[in-house]
């Protein structure tokens, strides 16, 4: 139907209101809403949210799509609330050309269930010696305006100052993977006490945080954008927090796993918590959780990173880094957050939503739930508990680290547009 009622929502964690949907945009909100002609959706006890927007997200398509493709990974972000994601360069080939990045954004046009923008590499071929194409990405039809070589370090610096000078002129940003390569040779996991205890290569926090400070300082002489991706220490969100005290145009982001999950998990050598970069203490865990609900840390972005089940259920050296994380984001966040009163559900649309489109420059998400704004939506049955099963994920890949815990929270229902994506916690 072209008209929806959602009855007695609780928009942004307030109180019960109704918001009538009708050709795409939020109509009306009020109460007592006419539902004369309208689809009602029965919310009582629910929250509403804008719909949420991933920065971070990797799809695989072209070239990894036994791990993902751009259809499954934005069935798995409807299933997960998510109205819009942005995907990653790190594709066989990269996207670090027009063409490359073209193909992302009308792969996720054509299949609808949220909306895709495509993130540019940094270099040529993630190779870091070479600038890519940023100025013909961001002038393509996917108007690419964050780049990255996510999942490499831009290690050398006068590359990385080259790129903030580029980007600066379009208002693009570079999101920085905080990674000093040669003091994480042979790394397996987070350098300290466990490591030690298991004999495992040890990643040390230095490796991330003389990154960040070298680029915050290099963002502050260009006077650019720079985008911090998975920062994962304590020592790295007081490097943040410095400088944005000094006015440097510096985010960051956490993932959902690192305000959880601690490197003690290791232990039992699962390679399903082997993720990049490394579980890290349960220090690192609760400044992690502190510079989120102070702002310090900007938003949450997932780093969903599927892979085929033979890239894991291997020995732990021989497997491949990464967790899958859209269908799960809202409900480690609630369970971190909310639930430890650190942030109330406004809190979580404002780094989930608001913040996320705002830095990556998402047109039409991250938009108040109010009269007139695009009905980019996500519901939230904030009571529900329950086990992870990844065997109904919606991802092509299961490398969860949350099978067989219980989370609180559910989505049951998303819409890009004023479409129903997500019904009843079914994808349309």
């Amino acid at each position: 139907m072209s008209k929806t009622l959602i009855r007695g929502a609780r928009v942004l964690g307030g109180e019960p209101r109704d918001v009538l949907v009708e050709g795409g945009v939020v109509a009306e909100v009020g109460t007592g809403l006419s539902a004369e002609g309208a689809e009602v959706v029965e919310a009582a006890g629910k929250v509403l949210l804008p719909g949420l927007v991933d920065l971070h997200t990797h799809l695989r398509e072209p070239g990894r799509e036994d791990s993902e493709t751009v259809l499954t990974g934005t069935r798995a972000a409807a299933s997960g609330g998510y109205t819009s994601v942005f995907a990653m360069a790190n594709t066989f080939p990269v996207a670090d050309t027009a063409g490359v990045v073209e193909q992302v954004y009308r792969l996720g046009r054509d299949h609808g269930y949220c909306d895709v923008q495509p993130i540019g590499a940094v270099t040529v071929g993630l190779e870091g010696t070479q600038l890519a194409e940023l100025g013909a990405m961001h002038e393509s039809a996917a108007g690419v305006t964050v780049f990255s070589d996510d999942g490499k370090c831009v290690h050398d610096a006068v590359i990385m100052r080259r790129a903030l000078e580029y980007v600066k002129a379009f208002g693009g940003v570079v999101a920085q993977h905080a990674q000093e390569p040669r003091l994480t040779e042979g790394a397996q996991m987070n350098e300290g006490i466990v490591s030690a205890e298991l004999g495992l290569g040890g990643w040390p926090a230095v490796a991330e945080e003389s990154i960040i400070a070298r680029d915050v300082l290099l963002a502050d002489h260009v006077g650019s954008r720079v985008h911090i991706c998975h920062l994962s220490t304590a020592g790295s969100v007081e490097i943040v927090r410095w400088a944005k005290s000094r006015g440097i145009d510096v985010t960051a982001e956490v993932t959902p796993h690192h305000l959880l999950l601690t490197d003690e998990l290791v232990r039992s050598y699962d390679p399903v918590y082997k993720v990049n970069p490394p579980l890290r203490t349960e220090r690192d865990v609760r400044a992690l959780r502190e510079a989120l609900a102070d702002g310090t840390i900007d938003i949450v972005a997932t780093d969903h990173a599927p892979h085929p089940h033979e890239d894991k259920d291997c020995e732990w050296a021989a497997a491949a880094m990464g967790m899958v994380g859209l269908e799960t984001a809202l409900s480690v966040v609630q369970e971190t957050m909310v639930e430890t009163g650190l942030l109330d559900w406004a809190g979580v649309a404002d780094r989930m939503s608001f913040t996320p489109a705002r830095i990556g420059r998402a047109s039409g998400h991250g938009r108040p739930v109010s009269a007139g704004e695009p009905a980019n939506l996500t519901l939230v049955d904030t009571a529900y508990r329950g086990r992870v099963d990844p065997a109904g994920f919606a991802s092509r890949s299961r490398n969860t680290p949350y099978e067989g815990r219980e989370l609180p929270g559910r989505v049951t229902h998303t819409w890009l547009r004023g479409k129903a994506t997500l019904v009843d916690g079914k994808l349309t």
